[in-house]
């Protein structure tokens, strides 16, 4: 945003570790209560978590109709902020983490967005949600309108079924399943993990048809045969059941509570992947290719 024109000023802990660091960048930085202060927009880039009471702690210091945004739906969508009835209250999720949004920034390209409005105090939300967009790089690659329930829905699912919780757990069932078939961990690791990316960079550049294009008949035969045995109808059943609570606020209800909680079973679950013996030969194996660091 800074180097696409706007006045930006960051607002961190004071005691927090991105505050020398985005000083160091030449960003004016200020504690959350003095940067929003005289702000014509206030975007929230914190986890969704403690969103809730970082707005009740500078909402006082927002001025009469500034603009609200945020790069997630979810304490919107499910309740844990209720913005004032002065405020624009708008959606720019970038399609991609904060590194990659920079790094195609800075090389010309841009990283797709979706952009809602929620609450249109002024009459210019999405004008600005857009603008928003631009200044990111986003429009270089295509903004897509939606609503935040859609996006916050869409992206809870998508993690849970498909990117995180889907795709971690096949990768590990079949580093258990050759493993325990008597396959060194080693080769396995190679098969299961390692080579993912090739195949998640070809989706990814051209879609099922670029994939196909590249791997082998007999890894295309495969894929068509034994795809649909490992993603079968109690799969699919499964993925909407997750959508279901996710959509009913079950999701969000229990997310919200194991927070409050301070996060005991989220920890116990951490510890349990990060133990888990595929972390061992990965890491052993990984620190050969050096070049991954790059």
């Amino acid at each position: 945003l800074r180097d696409s024109g706007f006045d930006v000023v960051v607002g961190l802990r004071p005691e927090g570790a991105s505050w020398a660091k985005a000083q160091a960048d030449g960003l004016t930085v200020k504690s959350p209560n003095d940067a929003v202060k005289g702000a014509a927009i206030v975007m929230f880039l914190t986890p969704d978590m403690v969103q809730k009471a970082l707005y009740k702690s500078v909402v006082d210091d927002i001025v009469q109709g500034a603009a609200l945004l945020f790069a997630h739906g979810f304490a919107v969508h499910f309740g844990q902020v209720a913005p004032r009835a002065d405020l624009d209250v708008a959606l720019i999720a970038p399609k991609g983490p904060g590194g990659l949004v920079r790094r195609q920034y800075e090389e010309g390209h841009g990283v797709p967005c979706l952009v809602a409005v929620h609450q249109d105090a002024t009459g210019n939300a999405l004008k600005l949600a857009l603008a928003y967009a631009s200044g990111i790089g986003g429009a270089r690659a295509g903004v897509i309108e939606t609503t935040f329930a859609e996006e916050t829905e869409t992206d809870l699912f998508g993690e849970q079924a498909v990117l995180c919780g889907g795709a971690t757990e096949l990768i590990v069932a079949g580093f258990e399943t050759l493993v325990e078939a008597g396959y060194q961990p080693e080769v396995a690791y190679y098969e299961v993990m390692h080579e993912l990316k090739l195949i998640v960079d070809l989706l990814h550049e051209g879609g099922l048809r670029k994939m196909h294009k590249f791997i082998s008949d007999t890894a295309a035969w495969g894929d068509m045969i034994s795809g649909p045995r490992v993603v079968d109808q109690r799969s699919r059943d499964a993925m909407k059941a997750i959508l279901a609570d996710i959509q009913d606020g079950t999701f969000a209800r229990d997310w919200i509570a194991e927070n409050e909680a301070g996060m005991p079973e989220f920890r116990n679950r951490m510890q349990a992947d990060l133990d888990h013996p595929i972390e061992k030969v990965g890491t052993d194996l990984r620190s050969r290719m050096d070049w991954l660091e790059e």
